[in-house]
């Protein structure tokens, strides 16, 4: 009996959207990440691109909880000489809730060529209008049956 190896090219991709609206960031960003490593299907391999496309909608409305709205800070470094750039969440989620979303994700994913081409394939919409209702995506529920 031979073990069955997917290959990329002949992999089934499906849609799915996410609603953060009301759920923790971090969890959101799981099952996001989950889906676009391929993690709920049964042929999953490590070292083979398996994943789905995910929509995260309302990505403004996820909550952090705790304290690191005011203590978690996002750091970015420009390239030049002590220009080490913070951001407080506060103001993150502010201006730029879906970024806060996208690297949520992508710190999940791994960091190769593999994680590269997988967070491609990730949507993070600040409303809950999004403009892919042509490839019917299907709202993901999570292990508690939630929507």
């Amino acid at each position: 009996m031979s073990t069955y190896m997917p290959k990329s090219g002949s992999v089934e991709r499906n849609w799915y959207i996410i609603d953060a609206a009301g759920k923790p960031l971090g969890r959101t960003a799981v099952q996001a990440a989950n889906l676009l490593r391929g993690k709920h299907k049964p042929i999953f391999t490590p070292h083979v691109d398996c994943g789905d496309h995910v929509i995260i909608i309302n990505c403004d409305k996820a909550i952090l909880t705790g304290k690191k709205l005011t203590q978690k800070y996002h750091y970015h470094h420009t390239g030049y000489i002590g220009h080490l750039k913070c951001t407080r969440y506060d103001a993150l989620m502010k201006k730029a809730p879906e970024k806060a979303m996208h690297m949520a994700v992508k710190g999940m994913l791994q960091n190769n060529s593999l994680g590269r081409k997988q967070i491609v394939r990730l949507r993070a919409i600040v409303g809950s209008n999004h403009k892919h209702e042509a490839q019917k995506p299907e709202a993901w529920k999570d292990m508690e049956g939630n929507k």
